[in-house]
């Protein structure tokens, strides 16, 4: 039946007001019309506002691999995972699903694990749970998956992420202004005196290697480096002959976003200078950063504030990143900081990421949108809590009844 809900004050486009919103068959239908028969919700005291639609989010890999080396079944970490993203109001989540040469968490076979275990879960997940599929551009063996995950009925988007490069930086040089990762005289690590090098003895536990064959794989890996672009080249291709959205992740050069916009990632997903960002902004790009960069005050890697990318108009979109509650919590952040007005920053959560990820019918409150809606007992000055979470006006999350 239709429900309607009355006396709440409502996250609009362009406002926040105090009307009522009208739901059924899966949709939007009224705002501030006549309950004609509907079931009735009284939401006084609390806030309505688009479900969050997470374009970035890692988290899931501390359900699969909660301590180094130690993998729970692969079912039973993803329905935890979603319960999460329902009950912090995300009902639209892109998990970052990273395709590796790295054998084990990151591996190519651990990737198609997951794609055909959300495939097989989708009729039970509350939130519509997507992949970006974080592709690791050394990695050539991960191809043929990402050509299959493109064909999928939910379209994914594709990140282009070189971390390879960013390993193989000469040390001491920042990862912030490091040079385009493609360019001939990129500057380079002597691998056989990083024996013991904290960055590399974590990237081998995370592989399940000893840091020894981590470091000789990543040198056999480092050889590919001629023939990346050509497959920079192949799979922006194939993914725009798909309609996936792309995205290029920590371009650190204003060449590194040209290049990969070149290839149609019209995305910069966490810039991490204040130059870059300013020409993603002058060419049109949306520009993606960490919800947890908000909350926690500041980047834990040195790059730019998003709050004061948010200030400056250079941050469209706030990300879970590797913490979903961040998501709420950088909105409340930026609220109380009076970065912009509610629904302003409401938008770097909903309607935003939405947009950039070609999901026209969500991501706001306006009749015939989807009715992907979160309720939130929000007191002023306090953190906001969900209390309902719809997508397409099915609940998925409740901590109070209210009759549903």
């Amino acid at each position: 039946m239709a429900t309607i809900f009355e006396g709440a004050e409502v996250i609009l486009p362009d406002t926040v007001a105090r009307v009522s919103v009208r739901v059924e068959d899966g949709r939007i239908t009224g705002i501030d019309c006549a309950a004609d028969g509907a079931r009735r919700i009284d939401a006084r005291g609390l806030v309505l506002a688009p479900a969050l639609v997470d374009i970035h989010g890692d988290a899931f890999e501390r359900q699969l691999m909660p301590r180094p080396g130690v993998f729970f079944p692969l079912d039973l970490a993803l329905l935890e995972t979603d319960r999460q993203l329902a009950a912090n109001g995300i009902a639209t989540a892109y998990h970052a699903l990273t395709l590796s040469w790295e054998p084990g968490l990151r591996s190519v076979a651990q990737g198609e694990r997951v794609l055909d275990q959300l495939a097989v879960l989708a009729p039970r997940l509350a939130a519509e749970n997507r992949l970006q599929l974080r592709w690791e551009t050394f990695c050539f063996e991960a191809r043929p998956l990402i050509e299959r995950a493109l064909g999928a009925a939910q379209t994914p988007s594709l990140a282009f992420n070189d971390h390879t490069s960013m390993a193989m930086l000469a040390p001491g040089l920042p990862l912030q202004t490091r040079p385009f990762d493609l360019a001939p005289d990129y500057p380079v690590v002597n691998l056989a005196q990083m024996a013991t090098a904290s960055k590399f003895a974590k990237r081998a536990a995370r592989s399940g290697l000893e840091t020894g064959d981590y470091l000789r794989l990543l040198a056999e890996v480092w050889e590919r480096r001629p023939q990346v672009g050509a497959a920079i080249a192949r799979m922006g291709d194939r993914a725009r002959g798909h309609g996936a959205p792309m995205l290029s992740h920590d371009d650190s050069q204003i060449e590194t976003r040209d290049f990969y916009r070149g290839h149609g990632a019209r995305i910069s997903e966490f810039p991490m200078n204040e130059t870059v960002a300013l020409a993603a902004r002058e060419a049109g790009d949306w520009i993606v950063f960490g919800a947890p960069n908000v909350t926690r005050g500041g980047s834990h890697i040195g790059s730019p504030s998003a709050a004061e990318m948010v200030s400056r108009g250079l941050c469209d979109i706030l990300a879970s990143d590797y913490y979903y509650p961040a998501m709420l919590g950088a909105v409340a952040q930026l609220r109380a900081e009076d970065r912009a007005p509610l629904h302003a920053l409401w938008q770097l959560v909903s309607r935003n990421p939405a947009r950039a990820s070609g999901l026209a019918d969500r991501g706001e409150i306006a009749p015939g949108q989807r009715a992907d809606l979160v309720l939130l007992d929000w007191p002023e000055g306090a953190a906001p809590a969900p209390l309902l979470t719809l997508r397409g006006g099915a609940l998925v999350h409740a901590a109070r009844g209210f009759g549903l």
